[in-house]
């Protein structure tokens, strides 16, 4: 069985891990991780860790390859010491956008994370709202998928909005909205969302009724921002009293910000699974929730061998 518990951080969210560390009570463990002068990382790590249960916290955020390439090969430094167990905590999943063939001659990216991962070292992962379910299959090993809807949802609670109806910006998304409908027993609405080319959306119909509503947009990330603003701009339009933002990922490239700042949206309540970084001082509406005692709960329940199933919510 495994004895030490022990944390460790690459570089893409620190601040994230920081308060991981603190909710389990442990500090993060000490390695060394940069570049050489041509780019390439160079990953230490200074402690004893054999036999110990690691848990490696890196999010795939930007810059998106480089963050990948820390987790791999911090993955491999640490089988390469006599891990016993190790565990890739991974709160945002870099390429799950690409998770199958919708094209001819179109890779499987979601898969080949998977595959990456595994062969580096990685005996668990622990992640946050994969962009599809179906990913968790792309794995054979143990893969424990959380949702930031409790996060989410106490931030709603408390806020006390009501005579809201819960908006899914696309069909992938409705499982996701309809769940969290149910919890605040509000009514669900889907936009039919045509899609031409990546990064670009065009609003197409609103199944549901919004009119005379708070509308409560429920996305798993913003990305360029033009669907969650054309998705708010189309409720309004159909007589929505009022729009808010709720998701997990705040990836937020490109003019983001900007059409974040100038929509018809009052508030955008997203996560730190990705660092806002002063993002948030630039876009006004943005307020960052922290995922960090839901992550540090599930870290603490693996390394006791507990069950997670009520985290998984």
């Amino acid at each position: 069985m495994p004895k030490d518990l022990k944390l460790f951080t690459g570089n893409s969210n620190v601040a994230l891990a920081k308060e991981i560390s603190a909710y389990v009570g442990q500090e993060l463990s000490a390695a060394m991780v940069s570049t050489f002068s041509d780019g390439e990382i160079h990953v230490r790590i200074e402690e004893n860790v054999r036999g110990a249960d690691i848990f490696l916290i890196q999010s795939c955020c930007a810059p998106v390859n480089t963050s990948i390439m820390e987790l791999l090969i911090m993955l491999d430094a640490v089988k390469r010491s006599s891990a016993s167990r190790i565990t890739a905590v991974i709160p945002y999943y870099g390429y799950g956008r690409q998770d199958r063939k919708d094209q001819p001659r179109v890779p499987i990216s979601a898969k080949l994370m998977a595959d990456l991962l595994t062969v580096a070292g990685a005996q668990r992962i622990l992640t946050m709202d994969l962009h599809a379910g179906p990913i968790q299959g792309f794995f054979n090993i143990p893969v424990d998928h959380l949702y930031a809807t409790p996060v989410l949802l106490e931030h709603f609670t408390k806020e006390g909005y009501e005579d809201v109806v819960v908006v899914s910006p696309d069909a992938g998304g409705v499982e996701r909205a309809r769940a969290f409908a149910k919890r605040i027993d509000a009514a669900l609405a889907i936009i039919d969302k045509r899609r031409e080319m990546a990064n670009k959306a065009e609003v197409m119909n609103i199944i549901g009724e919004v009119k005379g509503k708070r509308v409560l947009l429920l996305d798993d990330m913003i990305d360029t921002a033009g669907t969650i603003v054309q998705t708010a701009q189309a409720c309004i339009d159909n007589g929505a009293v009022s729009a808010i933002a709720g998701c997990t990922h705040a990836v937020l490239s490109g003019p983001a910000l900007d059409r974040l700042q100038n929509s018809c949206l009052s508030e955008i309540v997203v996560t730190n699974t990705i660092p806002l970084d002063g993002r948030d001082q630039q876009c006004s509406k943005l307020r960052a929730l922290s995922v960090a005692p839901l992550l540090g709960e599930a870290i603490l329940r693996i390394h006791r061998e507990e069950s997670v199933t009520s985290l998984f919510v």
